[in-house]
């Protein structure tokens, strides 16, 4: 599949400088720029289905742990201070 990617001269030029810096010809820099883009995209899709899979079993068990104690839960641990984890409850 051919692809033709119209790009303004400003941007050719500043590819041009860094690929070149990295020892890629522009042609290779921009795909490894569109295959890092391309996995992040993947990446944050996949995050975004494994929260909604979790959130549907959260909401068909009918228990939770509310968020604010989630984050000082953690905020605890960072700081070096043991402490029991949160307990799931019944959530409305």
């Amino acid at each position: 599949m051919p692809v033709s990617l119209r790009l303004p001269e400003t941007v050719k030029k500043r590819i041009a400088k860094l690929a070149k810096a990295q020892d890629l010809t522009p042609h290779g820099f921009m795909l490894e720029a569109i295959r890092e883009k391309l996995e992040a995209e993947e990446a944050r899709a996949a995050f975004h289905a494994e929260a909604q899979r979790r959130l549907a079993r959260m909401r068909k068990a009918g228990t939770g742990i509310p968020a604010d104690e989630v984050f000082e839960y953690l905020k605890r641990r960072a700081e070096g201070v043991a402490g029991r984890r949160p307990r799931p409850r019944k959530i409305a």
